[in-house]
């Protein structure tokens, strides 16, 4: 059976947890982590999951983070590879229809999200939930909203082209951008309209493989 190394609040993580659930793949879930344990994160004084320095993790991933994969022997670590793989290797035609520049569509908006959406939402998790109350800063909290909201201009537009991010299909395009929305509404109860993403969105939450893990609020503004 296939393992997955990370935990349940790490985006990175749950990218490789609903592509599981879209493939429909048994793996057994190992809770690992440096910077984040039962308790919440380590920024309030709680205890991590561990696990990731470890000899024996970092034979697997020598960088020491989440998530890693041993499917049958094959040892994969780096979020958007592992999804990659899991599409290939598992579903296809179900997650890029089996073809080459659908794929290679898809895989964009992965990097997108790695590059363009992930550090600004980073930035507003840590100031609006993991930092003391103490520790937040005003200023930083406004420059990682601005700076998201100018990066989901880019989603909008695509979104007003095409049904998904890749045409009128679902891809492993849709994943990690579903789940950078998801967690932004979660933490932002005021927001701009964005209304072809509000109408994407309403469908991709629908899933029944984003329910299973991605959807709890509790994984993505507890902290």
């Amino acid at each position: 059976m296939l393992k997955l190394w990370g935990r349940p609040t790490s985006n990175r993580t749950q990218k490789v947890l609903w592509t599981l659930a879209e493939v429909d793949c048994e793996f057994e879930f190992i809770l690992a982590s440096a910077m984040m344990g039962p308790g919440g994160h380590i920024a309030k004084g709680n205890h991590p999951f561990g696990v990731v320095d470890s000899p024996e993790y970092r034979r697997l991933n020598p960088n020491g983070r989440i998530p890693t994969i041993d499917d049958d022997g094959f040892v994969l670590w780096e979020s958007n590879a592992i999804c990659r793989y899991l599409a290939m290797q598992y579903a296809p035609e179900r997650l890029y229809g089996n073809d080459v520049r659908t794929f290679a569509s898809a895989t964009r908006w992965q990097d997108f999200e790695n590059n363009e959406l992930l550090p600004p939402q980073h930035e507003l998790v840590m100031e609006l939930v993991r930092l003391p109350p103490a520790q937040r800063n005003a200023q930083n909290l406004d420059a990682a909203r601005a700076a998201f909201r100018k990066r989901l201009d880019i989603v909008e537009a695509q979104l007003a082209t095409t049904r998904y991010m890749v045409g009128d299909r679902f891809t492993l395009g849709d994943i990690p951008i579903g789940i950078r929305v998801h967690r932004w509404v979660l933490l932002e109860s005021e927001r701009p309209a964005f209304p072809n993403i509000e109408r994407w969105y309403a469908e991709i939450i629908e899933r029944p493989a984003f329910q299973r893990y991605t959807a709890d609020p509790a994984n993505h503004i507890e902290g």
